[in-house]
C-alpha cells in the first residue's frame, strides 16, 4: 500500500524540551488507517493531527473494542533519532488485536508506516537529557451499533507526544499502595491485553492511592487476593536475598517489554532472577527479616522505577532507607544508555530511524 501524505499548512509552536510533562503535547501530524471486510486495511494516511469524527452509537464509546501500544523514541547526541524493541510492540498489538476480535494488521508495513511519519515529525524528537517521543498507536471499533459483537469497521492512528518523566518524582523513588478490595483482572480476561478496559478498570483504586498520598496501586491475583501481579503502569520486580523475583505471566498480567529486557539482562550478567508466583505475605515476611533490599518497576513509560514504600493494610514498608537501589540503578543506566545511544547495541534492540 502506498501512504499519502498531507502536510499542516501551519506548524505548532514546539515546547521547550526543559517543560515537558507526560502525554499532554502532540505533534502536527499522525498517521491513520482504516478498515473494512470488503477492503481489509486501507487508506494509509500521514495527515495533520486532528479529531476523530464519530457517530454517538459508534462501539467503541458503548462495548470499549480498543486496543493500543506504548513506545518511545530517541534522540541521541550525535541526533540521530532511534527506536527501543519496535517490533516488539507490534507484535504485541497483534496478540491484543486477537484476544479483542479486531483484524490483524500487517506489522513490517505498520512499521514502515511509523518510520516515514517519524521522518515527517523529526524536529518534535526533544534533546534534552531523558526526554523522547512517545508513540501511541491505537485501534478502535467504528461500527455505529448498538448491540454487543465485533466491530466490522476499525480505524487505526499512531499519534507522537514529546515527553519528559512519567512520574513527578522523576527517577527517584515512588510510593505504592496495596488494594485489598479491588480487582483489576483474573486470568482468562483481556488482564495480558493492552486494550483500554484494563485501564478504567484500575482507575477508582488508583484515585483511593492518591487520595492516601501513594502514586500508584499494587495489585493481588483477582481468585485468592494474596499473589502480587503489577503495578497499575508497570511490572514489579523485588530483591530478596540478592535474588531478583517477579510475579510470572499466569494470564492476567501484562508481558511488558522492559520487563522481558530486564530478566534479559540479569541472566546475562548471571544474575539470580526467577519469574514465579510470590504473595504480599512473603513480600512482608522478607521485609521483617531484612531480607527484602529492593523492590522496583519496569515499563516503556517510566523505564525504571525504584519503588521507597508500600503500604498494605495498616502495614508501611519502607524499601531501602525510601532510596534508589544498586539494582534498579544498573538496569535504568543499561537500558537508558541503548536508548540513547550512549552504548553500543549487541542484541539486535535499537531500530535507527535516521542515518
Amino acid at each position: 500500500m502506498q501512504i499519502t501524505v498531507k502536510r499542516c499548512d501551519k506548524l505548532k509552536q514546539r515546547p521547550d524540551d526543559s517543560s515537558l510533562g507526560f502525554g499532554s503535547i502532540f505533534t502536527d501530524h499522525m498517521f491513520n488507517m482504516d478498515y473494512n471486510p470488503k477492503d481489509g486495511w486501507h487508506n494509509p494516511r500521514i495527515e495533520p493531527y486532528s479529531s476523530i469524527t464519530m457517530d454517538p452509537a459508534t462501539m467503541v464509546l458503548h462495548y470499549g473494542q480498543s486496543i493500543f501500544e506504548g513506545l518511545k523514541s530517541f534522540r541521541t547526541e550525535s541526533g540521530i533519532i532511534q527506536l527501543f524493541r519496535p517490533t516488539d510492540n507490534f507484535t504485541r498489538l497483534n496478540k491484543s488485536a486477537r484476544a479483542l476480535c479486531i483484524p490483524e494488521v500487517d506489522e513490517d508495513f505498520l512499521f514502515h508506516a511509523l518510520k516515514q511519519l517519524l521522518n515527517i515529525e523529526k524536529d518534535w524528537v526533544p534533546s534534552a537529557p531523558e526526554t523522547s517521543l512517545y508513540i501511541r498507536p491505537a485501534i478502535i471499533a467504528m461500527d455505529p451499533f448498538l448491540g454487543v459483537r465485533a466491530s466490522h469497521t476499525y480505524r487505526l492512528f499512531i499519534i507522537l507526544s514529546p515527553v519528559g518523566a512519567y512520574y513527578k518524582e522523576g527517577f527517584n523513588p515512588v510510593k505504592i499502595w496495596v488494594t485489598k478490595n479491588h480487582v483489576r483482572a483474573i486470568r482468562g480476561g483481556v488482564g495480558n491485553v493492552k486494550t483500554a478496559g484494563n485501564y478504567a478498570a484500575s482507575l477508582y483504586a488508583g484515585e483511593e492511592a492518591h487520595k492516601k498520598g501513594y502514586t500508584q496501586v499494587l495489585w493481588l491475583d483477582g481468585v485468592e487476593h494474596k499473589y502480587v501481579e503489577e503495578v497499575g503502569s508497570m511490572n514489579i520486580f523485588f530483591v530478596i536475598d540478592d535474588e531478583i523475583i517477579t510475579p510470572m505471566l499466569t494470564g492476567s498480567i501484562l508481558p511488558g517489554i522492559t520487563r522481558d529486557s530486564v530478566i534479559f539482562l540479569a541472566k546475562m550478567w548471571n544474575l539470580k532472577v526467577e519469574e514465579r508466583k510470590i504473595s504480599i505475605d512473603e513480600l512482608i515476611d522478607a521485609h521483617e527479616s531484612g531480607k527484602l533490599q529492593e523492590i522496583f518497576g519496569s515499563g516503556t513509560a517510566a523505564v525504571i522505577s525504584p519503588v521507597g514504600e508500600i503500604r498494605y493494610a495498616e502495614k508501611v514498608l519502607t524499601i531501602n532507607d525510601g532510596k534508589v537501589g544498586p539494582m534498579a540503578n544498573k538496569f535504568y543506566n543499561a537500558i537508558t544508555d541503548l536508548q540513547y545511544g550512549r552504548a553500543e547495541d549487541p542484541f539486535g534492540w535499537i531500530e535507527g530511524v535516521f542515518i
